[in-house]
């Protein structure tokens, strides 16, 4: 097993945006800070959120127009007014999302303007844009485009602009050169608060667990700089998509849309994409989940005119070369596999040979037979187990909609009554032998499915929740937290 998990851990999970505060999302600053002492102080060690980049209007942090890049939406403007890039009045009462864009580009010409005569300040941004060089030209780039071009797709823009004329794509970057400063602007600053964040969280010994989706939006800067990588047909339109062949869960399968990677071409490179992609988030990190990880060893291969995931094929990946190269070039790989769903033997000997841990969801345990994975008498140390992740509904919710059998089955598990839930399965979770044991923060405000983070296949009132303050220390949630987490020794 990976021994970078160097001892029993339980972390909470909550993504950022959901952190209370006066702007239209929670922001990288003075709460985010304030949530790590809290959970610090329950005896949690790790917090767990989802993607970090910029997102596209339906807000899941799985499409992202960046793999790279920060969502600019998560700046604290609180920090700027510091600076002296805003005035404090300009944060005055609660702020729209349209405001706090348009608050971000006044800041930006502020930067800029103190930037021509202070040269520390000059020499940090030229700094930062060398070092992120390999990303930051292309999304800053695309981005300004997309504004510019009414957010079309990247395949609908003008042939030029597509296809990468270089001419093209230099006429844009002189015409553009405020709104593209900004989007430099806009990075760098992401970057110095998450270092800040990050270094508050060193300092309480809690880990910052992120999450890399394995494919990326076809509308990003990814496919649209790289698009050999991709399967992309004429017009940059997709060939091939990913998604899931029919299973229990769904008849007709699941298309996902995103298009697949040319392994052949990767492979042919020394998979330098994967190397800076996978090295740009462990940096920003010190736990990373892939998603979908059954796909690193065979994905299922959709046509792109198909509606739904009936028709394709499985096809080989070339993960063990993937994995290989990456811990070559990246060191120790403290990485979490997402292997959920029907998992194939090959699978599990993939993630196993690189002591990378699994996935267990305590939802998923009940109401079947005493063979079920998910059972805690069934997995060992090496699992990452869950309440219910993000794409789950809350622990109350959940309960409260299962089946009577269910029900039953649970409690008689948990030796529980159906009072004692959520608390009894985040005690079972905490209890259990795997050295990471994540807690949803909704399961430990006890809310049911009011408060759920999202519903797979759905676009709407999805990635929405949050909380309308944080538990004062002194609150029960995190004093019985707490008490479990010395009781199970992940203090």
């Amino acid at each position: 097993m990976n021994h970078w998990i160097d001892r029993r851990r339980s972390a909470v999970l909550l993504h950022i945006t959901s952190l209370p505060g006066p702007f239209h999302k929670g922001v990288l600053g003075e709460e985010a800070r304030a949530f790590i002492d809290a959970i610090a102080a329950a005896g949690f060690s790790v917090w767990q959120f989802l993607p970090l980049g910029p997102t596209h209007g339906h807000g899941s942090p799985y499409e992202s127009l960046s793999s790279f890049a920060g969502n600019p939406e998560l700046l604290d403007l609180r920090d700027f007014v510091r600076q002296g890039w805003l005035h404090e009045d300009d944060l005055q009462g609660a702020l729209t999302a349209e405001q706090h864009a348009a608050l971000r580009a006044q800041a930006a010409r502020c930067f800029w303007r103190q930037a021509s005569s202070d040269t520390a300040l000059q020499q940090q941004a030229d700094d930062f844009q060398q070092s992120q060089r390999a990303w930051l030209e292309d999304y800053a780039l695309f981005s300004t485009l997309k504004s510019t071009l009414g957010d079309r797709a990247w395949w609908q823009w003008p042939r030029a602009l597509r296809q990468h004329d270089s001419a093209a794509l230099e006429t844009a970057r002189s015409c553009n050169i405020e709104r593209i400063r900004q989007t430099i602007f806009e990075q760098l600053m992401f970057a110095r608060q998450w270092a800040a964040i990050k270094a508050h969280a060193a300092k309480r010994d809690v880990l910052l667990f992120g999450d890399l989706p394995i494919y990326v939006a076809h509308d990003s800067a990814d496919v649209w700089a790289a698009q050999h990588y991709f399967t992309l047909g004429k017009h940059g339109l997709c060939s091939e998509v990913a998604g899931v062949p029919p299973d229990y869960f769904s008849s007709t399968g699941q298309r996902w849309g995103n298009p697949l990677y040319r392994w052949d071409r990767m492979e042919q490179d020394g998979f330098s994409w994967w190397v800076r992609r996978v090295g740009h988030q462990i940096e920003r990190m010190d736990i990373l989940r892939i998603d979908h990880f059954r796909g690193l060893e065979a994905y299922w291969a959709i046509p792109g005119e198909s509606e739904d995931g009936i028709v394709g094929e499985w096809r080989k990946a070339p993960g063990h070369a993937l994995l290989d190269t990456l811990q070559r070039r990246l060191g120790q790989l403290p990485l979490v596999a997402e292997d959920l769903g029907i998992i194939t033997e090959k699978v599990t000997a993939l993630r196993k040979e690189f002591g990378l841990p699994g996935m267990k969801i305590l939802q998923f345990a009940f109401g079947g037979d005493d063979q079920n994975p998910y059972l805690p008498g069934n997995f060992g140390a090496d699992a990452v187990v869950y309440t219910g992740t993000h794409d789950n509904d809350t622990t109350m919710g959940w309960f409260a909609s299962s089946d009577e059998s269910v029900r039953e089955h649970a409690l008689r598990i948990l030796n529980a009554s159906a009072e004692e839930m959520p608390w009894a399965l985040i005690e079972c979770a905490l209890a259990s032998p795997a050295l990471l044991a994540v807690i949803p923060m909704q399961d430990l405000l006890e809310l049911g499915t009011e408060a759920k983070f999202n519903t797979p296949g759905t676009l709407d009132n999805n990635w929405c929740w949050r909380m309308d303050s944080l538990p004062p220390e002194n609150a029960g949630c995190w004093q019985r937290a707490a008490r479990l987490n010395h009781q199970y020794a992940r203090i």
